[in-house]
């Protein structure tokens, strides 16, 4: 009972959470200038986002298939491509919740064991945190010039700065952090049993394990494609919205894998579907680029995360429905 009281409760947080920054991006914007600016849209990219994003989809299934295929099972894409769908609304509803999910539909209609087919999961996981890592090295390193160049332009963000920065801060973190590591040392062994190390331990195992098993794969090269393939459909999603706005179709490549990356990061904070973090690092973003924040970088992350997460309910619930009857008939011809 004490179990289900505390799993509800996280689930209230993480709504409440994504809620409260979406209400915190939206409260000084008035939906009736949204709206001006989400009729302005040219819906043909937006189309073509969503698109984009199936192809990613599709993609993912078949990369899944890859990992499993070594275990001796041979899924049917349909099936993957519905449990992937399938993970996507689940994280929705509760995050992190997805990948337990989407390997429950493989063990009921694949036979696949979830033990089995949750290790590829961490693989995947473990690849896509790569190329994630990648990209953001990518941006920092070639967008910094334009990031100084904002605080440069802008007293008040470079006040805040030089007061973050400042010698007497820069101080204070260098003796926290020499405190840290001498303590570390002198209580290793005692560290070494801690459950927090464990854990620690074992996620980096994880990323080794997960390196080692698609160097071993006989089709590795097929995976690290659609690794990469995925990544760039997510990028294009993007990146294609940028063209359904005057205030941003002219915009280059760079400002929207910025963008991207930046607002994937937001994705990764525990509130479903990236709801409220999305919007913020996306605004927040197309502000160092000159995107007026009111109204066009809030209509930007508004049509952009609608639309995508629109498509992933919809796609999600065809999934659901579809599964017992695709199977069904299956079973049938068999």
């Amino acid at each position: 009972m004490k179990k289900k009281l505390v799993f509800a409760l996280r689930i209230i947080l993480f709504f409440a959470l994504g809620l409260f920054l979406f209400w915190l991006v939206y409260k000084d914007q008035p939906l009736d200038e949204i709206s001006r600016a989400l009729k302005s849209a040219n819906y043909f990219w937006i189309a073509l986002s969503l698109f984009l994003s199936l192809l990613s989809h599709i993609s993912r299934a078949m990369r899944w298939n890859l990992l499993i295929e070594p275990l001796g099972y041979r899924p049917r894409l349909i099936n993957s491509f519905f449990a992937v769908m399938t993970m996507y609304i689940s994280n929705m509803a509760i995050p992190r919740s997805g990948e337990i999910a989407r390997c429950t539909v493989l063990k009921r209609y694949e036979k696949v064991p979830v033990s089995q087919s949750f290790g590829t999961v961490v693989t995947e996981r473990v690849f896509d945190m790569l190329m994630l890592g990648i990209l953001l090295l990518i941006v920092l390193f070639s967008q910094m010039k334009t990031v100084l160049e904002f605080i440069g332009n802008n007293p008040e963000v470079k006040n805040n700065f030089e007061a973050i920065f400042s010698y007497r801060n820069f101080t204070i973190l260098s003796v926290v952090l020499v405190s840290i590591l001498v303590l570390l040392f002198l209580f290793r062994s005692k560290i070494s049993q801690n459950t927090f190390f464990f854990k620690l331990k074992e996620l980096f195992m994880s990323f080794i394990s997960g390196m080692l098993t698609v160097w071993k794969m006989e089709k590795k090269w097929h995976f690290i494609f659609h690794s990469i393939f995925i990544w760039v459909m997510y990028f294009l999603m993007i990146y294609v919205v940028f063209q359904s706005f005057d205030f941003t179709k002219h915009l280059g490549l760079m400002t929207g894998l910025t963008v991207f990356v930046m607002s994937s990061l937001g994705m990764v904070a525990p509130s479903p579907g990236g709801i409220g973090t999305w919007h913020f690092m996306a605004i927040e973003t197309l502000i160092l680029y000159g995107v007026q924040k009111y109204p066009d970088a809030n209509a930007f992350a508004f049509a952009a995360h609608g639309a995508m997460t629109l498509f992933i309910l919809i796609l999600g619930l065809i999934s659901i429905v579809l599964l017992p009857v695709v199977n069904s008939k299956n079973k049938l011809s068999a």
